[in-house]
C-alpha cells in the first residue's frame, strides 16, 4: 500500500498501530481493576478513594413501591382537592393501562418527629421516633413505571438486566473485612423475591465473587452449605487442597482464567462459611430484651425483625453490604397497593416499622450507626390519585417519590428536595437514581466517577455518565 502519512506508515500499518494502542488501553484497564484486589483475593479489604465513616451499608428495600404521600411526603393540598380529577398539566402520566381516578388525601396523619419536627406518617410511628437521624430525599425519580425494570434500575442503575448491582460495586471497590463471610448478603421475604429476580443482586459482567449471597432467616442460612454427614472437616480440607492443586496446574498452563480462579476462591469461602455463617445467624446469645426490641417471636414483626437482627450481626462481623426485602412475589404480597393503601401499607408497615426502629436503636447503642449507612425505599412511589371513585388504591409513580438515609456521614432530621404541591413529580432539587447511587458510594468512601470496571472496551461505572452527589444531606 502507498505510504500516505508523514510518519511513513501505510494505512494498514497505521490501523495495526492504532489497534495495538486500543489493546494497550484495555490491558491497562484490566490491570488497574485487578490491582484493586490485594492478597490474591477479590474480597480482600481495599482502601477507599477517601476517608469516610461508613464501613457497611444496610439497604431496606420495600419491594412494590411505597406511597410517598402516605409515608414521608405530606401533601395538605390533597385534602383540599380530594375527589377532583387530576390537573390537565399532569395528563402526561403513564397509568400503565390502569384506571386514573381522583385526587385522594393521605390515609393516615402526619406528625412531627424528634427535635427537628420532621413529619412522618402514622404508618411509621416507631421510625418517627428516629426522625432526627433521617435525611429524607423527597425528590427521587426513576426511568420506569414497571416493577421489574424499576427494581433492576434501583439496584443496578439501568432498566435492563446484566449490570452489576449496587452491592457488587461496593464490594468490588472496598472488599470486605470478614473473609469467612460473603461481602454482600441478601435477605428475602418468605413470600418470594422481586419479580425481576436474581439480576437485582447479581454481579453482571464482574466476577461472580461480587454477587449477592442469599441468606435464609432460619435454619441453615444457605441451602446445601453443609456437606454430607460422613465427610469430616479434615477430609473436606484434603479434597479442597487437591482441587486447588489441580486448578493451579491448569491456571499455570492456561494463564488468565479468571472465572476458574473465582470459582476456586468460592470453594474456599464456602468451606470457611460452614463454620462462620451459622454463628452469624445464631440468636441464642442475644438477650431477651434485644429479641423483644426487634419484635422477634411476635406477629407481624417476627420475620422482618429476624432479618434486621441478622443484618446488624452481619455488619458487626464485617460484612460490607446487606440488603433486606420487605414484600415478596407480586401485587398485594408486596407494597404494590393498587387495591387499598390502608390495607396494604397497614400490613407491610406493621411488619417493618418496629424492626427498622429497633435496627436504628441497636446500631446506635452498639456504636455501629456511626459506621453503618442505612438506606430505605422502594423502586418508585405511588400516585396521589386513586384508581377509581371509591377505590382506595394508588398506581405506580416513577416521577416523584421519597427515600431516606441514616447513619454514617448523613445529616439527620432534614428533608431534601420536593415534589409538587400534590405529590405528582419531583420539582425541586431533583434526585435521579444515579444521584442516589453516587451519594451512597460517596458515603462509603468511593468516587462514583473513579470506580470503574473495564468491560468490552469501555470503562463501565454504576452511574454510567451521570450522577451527582447530594451534598446537602452530608453531615
Amino acid at each position: 500500500m502507498n505510504q500516505l502519512f508523514p510518519c511513513g506508515l501505510t494505512r494498514r500499518e497505521l490501523i495495526w498501530e492504532m489497534g495495538g494502542g486500543f489493546a494497550g488501553v484495555a490491558l491497562a484497564g484490566l490491570l488497574a481493576s485487578e490491582s484493586r484486589a490485594v492478597d490474591g483475593s477479590p474480597l480482600a479489604p481495599k482502601k477507599p478513594h477517601f476517608t469516610t465513616k461508613a464501613k457497611s451499608c444496610i439497604f431496606l428495600m420495600m419491594n412494590g413501591g411505597p406511597s410517598q404521600v402516605d409515608t414521608f411526603d405530606p401533601k395538605p393540598e390533597l385534602e383540599k382537592f380530594a375527589g377532583t380529577e387530576i390537573p390537565k398539566d399532569k395528563k402526561f402520566i403513564n397509568s400503565g393501562g390502569r384506571k386514573i381516578g381522583f385526587l385522594t388525601p393521605t390515609f393516615r396523619k402526619f406528625r412531627p418527629g424528634g427535635k427537628s419536627g420532621l413529619p412522618v406518617s402514622d404508618f411509621f410511628p416507631k421510625v418517627r421516633e428516629h426522625a432526627d437521624k433521617l435525611a429524607v430525599i423527597r425528590s427521587c425519580h426513576t426511568d420506569s413505571h414497571a416493577h421489574g425494570s424499576a427494581l433492576v434500575m434501583m439496584n443496578t442503575g439501568k432498566t435492563f438486566i446484566g449490570r452489576p448491582s449496587l452491592g457488587s460495586w461496593a464490594v468490588y471497590g472496598l472488599g470486605t473485612v470478614n473473609q469467612d463471610l460473603p461481602g454482600y448478603v441478601v435477605l428475602m421475604d418468605k413470600r418470594g423475591g422481586p419479580i425481576s429476580g436474581q439480576p437485582n443482586w447479581a454481579s453482571g459482567f464482574m466476577s461472580a465473587a461480587y454477587s449477592g449471597t442469599l441468606f435464609r432467616p432460619s435454619g441453615d442460612p444457605i441451602l446445601d452449605l453443609r456437606g454430607p454427614g460422613h465427610v469430616t472437616r479434615e477430609v473436606q480440607r484434603e479434597q479442597l487442597d487437591l482441587l486447588a492443586k489441580l486448578n493451579q496446574e491448569h491456571l499455570d498452563a492456561h494463564p488468565g482464567g479468571k472465572e476458574l480462579a473465582a470459582r476456586a476462591a468460592s470453594y474456599e469461602l464456602a468451606f470457611r462459611m460452614q463454620a462462620a455463617t451459622p454463628e452469624a445467624v445464631d440468636f441464642t446469645k442475644e438477650s431477651t430484651k434485644t429479641l423483644e426490641l426487634y419484635g422477634v417471636g411476635k406477629k407481624p414483626t417476627d420475620e422482618f425483625g429476624r432479618n434486621c437482627l441478622i443484618a446488624r450481626r452481619l455488619v458487626e462481623r464485617g460484612v460490607r453490604f446487606v440488603q433486606l426485602y420487605s414484600g415478596g412475589g407480586h401485587l398485594e404480597d408486596t407494597w404494590d397497593a393498587h387495591q387499598s393503601i390502608e390495607k396494604n401499607h397497614g400490613q407491610h408497615a406493621g411488619e417493618v416499622d418496629t424492626p427498622i426502629a429497633a435496627l436504628l436503636t441497636d446500631l446506635e447503642n452498639r456504636g455501629l450507626l456511626d459506621e453503618t449507612l442505612v438506606v430505605w425505599g422502594g423502586e418508585f412511589g405511588r400516585m396521589p390519585f386513586s384508581e377509581g371513585r371509591g377505590e382506595p388504591g394508588r398506581n405506580h409513580n416513577p416521577y416523584g417519590f421519597s427515600m431516606w438515609l441514616a447513619g454514617a456521614g448523613v445529616k439527620g432530621g432534614i428533608a431534601y428536595g420536593a415534589t409538587d404541591e400534590l405529590g405528582f413529580e419531583a420539582v425541586e432539587k431533583r434526585c435521579h437514581v444515579h444521584d442516589l447511587h453516587a451519594t451512597i458510594l460517596h458515603l462509603m468512601g468511593l468516587d462514583h466517577e473513579k470506580l470503574t470496571y473495564f468491560h468490552q472496551g469501555r470503562h463501565e461505572r454504576l452511574t454510567d455518565v451521570a450522577g451527582v452527589v447530594v451534598k446537602d444531606i452530608l453531615a
